[in-house]
């Protein structure tokens, strides 16, 4: 009586190994370019917050007619916003105050990103900022200021936009929203 072995041969294995290397060698570039293009996606939806937050902040500014509140603003219920139309000022958003120049948010955390909400605390930091992916250089409370947000990953210096809160810093110009650079994502 001859008694039957049960397994796989040699060549059944080396089949199924080289078929696994084949699908592995076809999707990791697919993977790549998936992460790449998830990173490009998240810049652009940054890039649509801060278009919204700036436009949503001016027109808010624009209907108080820079007449200050007289009740104080969420969060912050001692600080009333000044709502002013041209120079430095604040405008009260549902999260608390946000600081304003010539109408436009500033370039910085407490101006655009706490606007434009790409952080889930208020007021922003940079750690949750960091944690949510982003990283910011640049900016400040002044006119001429030059804000970069970049998506981290890849070559962050490379996967940006930038914001200016008025273009050549003169009043009564709108705020500057550069393209997207992706050539880094």
């Amino acid at each position: 009586m001859k008694t039957r072995q049960h397994g796989f041969t040699m060549i059944e294995l080396i089949v199924v190994i080289v078929i696994l290397g084949i699908l592995a060698a076809v999707a990791l570039p697919r993977f790549t370019s998936i992460q790449r293009d998830a990173r490009i996606a998240k810049l652009n939806a940054a890039r649509g917050a801060v278009q919204a937050a700036s436009a949503i902040i001016h027109g808010t500014i624009l209907v108080r007619g820079g007449v200050a509140d007289t009740v104080g603003c969420a969060g912050v219920a001692l600080d009333l916003a000044s709502n002013a139309t041209t120079a430095a000022g604040d405008v009260c958003s549902e999260n608390g105050l946000i600081t304003v120049i010539n109408g436009y948010p500033t370039a910085n955390l407490g101006g655009i990103i706490d606007a434009a909400g790409l952080t889930s605390t208020f007021p922003a930091d940079a750690a949750a900022l960091a944690a949510e992916g982003y990283s910011t250089t640049g900016g400040g409370a002044v006119i001429a200021s030059v804000l970069t947000v970049r998506v981290e990953g890849g070559t962050p210096a490379n996967c940006s936009f930038t914001y200016s809160p008025a273009n050549a810093g003169a009043a009564g110009s709108a705020a500057v929203i550069s393209a997207v650079t992706t050539t880094g994502c």
